[in-house]
């Protein structure tokens, strides 16, 4: 999210927990039918979306296994996968296409990567898959100085240049995604205009990912692409959201378990599609 304050920086996850097979993974909640699945069903059920969004917790290495899993099991199917990013910015579209034709060492891309986002340890299996598979990268934020300036003085604060394509952001949300803003900004959100601002920032990075999304689409139709993005953008409240505004894509939203966010409990089709639950036994947790 805009701010970083809310990212936690866990690093003390070992990438050597990637290794474990998704096939170990116990179940998956299909929120429709209100059913347990498998992985493979899992896969069958989200292979023809054109978007997949997966939301995760930035520091939780259990999230980052499935997300890598669910690329890897789409690879086995044949489907065509790029792998769309919230920690990229736009701007850096260029490392990402360098960094998976192999022209950067790690040691320079970890520079680039780390203007962009952190936890490197934890997300670099995912971006080595990508490079050894030469599978596209596509970098979906709007540069963090735009999000800056209206979390801090509003969308209207913008230049007309600056706001280009994105006329009209304001407020305006159900009552589920601006609880979920309130939460997320603590106690700072019963002061405005410090809410309204914070929520123009959420709904700004949202439409921009949404849009880079569809543009990716119009130019790779072939492609499915893999969203990886918190999970307060990937639910369908966030990004999903504004790509409905624009375009008609298809899409399936899978989102992690989280204990007072959401759980199996709580789940509703409104809100995503797949719930993998990570926690209990033999699940995606932090270790095992």
């Amino acid at each position: 999210m805009v701010f970083r304050i809310f990212i936690s920086f866990f690093l003390a996850a070992s990438v050597c927990f990637f290794s474990v097979d998704a096939q170990a993974h116990p179940h998956t909640l299909d929120i429709e039918k209100n059913q347990e699945l498998d992985f493979n069903q899992l896969l069958e059920g989200i292979k023809d979306a054109q978007v997949i969004f997966i939301g995760e917790l930035h520091d939780h290495e259990g999230h980052h296994r499935m997300q890598l899993e669910i690329i890897r099991g789409l690879n086995r199917l044949g489907k065509s996968v790029a792998v769309g990013l919230e920690m990229f910015q736009q701007d850096y579209q260029g490392a990402l296409d360098k960094w998976v034709a192999g022209e950067m060492t790690e040691e320079g891309f970890v520079l680039t990567y780390n203007q962009n986002w952190s936890m490197w340890p934890i997300y670099r299996p995912i971006f080595i898959e990508a490079r050894s598979r030469q599978m596209p990268m596509v970098a979906l934020n709007v540069s963090r100085s735009v999000t800056r300036q209206v979390a801090r003085s509003g969308f209207e604060s913008l230049t007309e240049g600056q706001r280009e394509g994105f006329e009209g952001i304001s407020c305006r949300v159900d009552p589920a995604y601006e609880d979920f803003m309130r939460r997320a900004l603590g106690g700072h959100g019963h002061r405005q205009p410090n809410f309204i601002y914070f929520c123009e920032a959420q709904l700004l990075w949202d439409a921009v990912m949404a849009y880079n999304i569809d543009n990716y689409l119009e130019r790779h139709p072939e492609t499915t692409l893999v969203v990886l993005a918190g999970s307060g953008h990937s639910w369908k409240h966030g990004i999903a959201h504004q790509l409905d505004q624009i375009a008609e894509r298809s899409y399936k939203v899978i989102l992690p378990e989280v204990r007072g966010r959401i759980d199996r409990t709580s789940a509703q089709l409104r809100d995503a599609d797949y719930l993998w639950l990570d926690t209990g036994p033999r699940g995606w947790g932090q270790t095992e």
